[in-house]
């Protein structure tokens, strides 16, 4: 079985995306269709951090690595699932609610942190989600893991404009994936893998990706 962890990227006002503040929001216009034409093509424009994607350590470190320039295959993986879907509005996850995980935390293991908020895509407490502690973030560091994704907005609170565990992930050379869905549903995979492979985008700091995950020796897995 494959997970599909990604949200749809949508122009539909019936199925409302959420962006992050004042970042590009997502266009598609038809420029060919069938009859008329005889093909479809669609014109899409959007933010390299819109919907379900990953951040390059150059989003905040201005010398980081580009998505284009990443080692993909830290981006494919064993998972391990933080699951703290107890976490009330804007509360902060702390290393104490992540150290009981932290013997399977080491180089090559992609962590995702579990809030459940994916629930709330598109609705306006979306922003409300809990996020990580500074410390958790340094201590998650330490352990070797350079990957994390989340299901929410971003793993920093949107009332922090300083972003500190982005600058703290991304300054150690790691990569974020965010506004990840149905994190829940990898609990149930044995030995579960998890891809987050991003566009091949030229210099760019981010890029939407289709974050999928199946479990290690299965059907999806050699």
């Amino acid at each position: 079985m494959m997970i599909d962890l990604t949200h749809t990227l949508t122009t539909s006002t019936e199925a409302p995306m959420s962006i992050w503040p004042g970042h590009p929001t997502l266009e598609m216009k038809k420029v060919a269709k069938i009859p008329e034409q005889n093909a479809n093509v669609t014109l899409i424009s959007l933010g390299s951090h819109t919907g379900t994607h990953i951040d390059a350590p150059n989003h905040f470190i201005a010398d980081g690595l580009t998505v284009d320039k990443y080692d993909l295959t830290k981006l494919v993986g064993r998972a391990l699932v933080i699951d703290v879907r107890g976490k009330k509005p804007r509360e902060m996850i702390t290393w104490e609610d992540m150290q009981k995980w932290e013997g399977q935390m080491h180089e090559g293991v992609i962590v995702l942190i579990c809030t459940g908020w994916s629930q709330y895509w598109g609705k306006e407490n979306y922003e409300e989600h809990p996020f990580m502690d500074l410390d958790a973030a340094k201590k998650l560091m330490e352990t070797g893991v350079r990957v994390i994704g989340c299901d929410t907005l971003s793993p920093d609170s949107i009332c922090s404009p300083e972003c500190e565990v982005h600058i703290e992930i991304l300054g150690a050379g790691g990569m974020i994936a965010e506004n990840l869905r149905g994190i829940e549903q990898v609990l149930a995979l044995k030995d579960p893998i998890v891809s987050l492979l991003p566009l091949k985008l030229d210099s760019c700091d981010g890029s939407p990706i289709r974050a999928v995950a199946w479990s290690a020796g299965g059907e999806y897995f050699s």
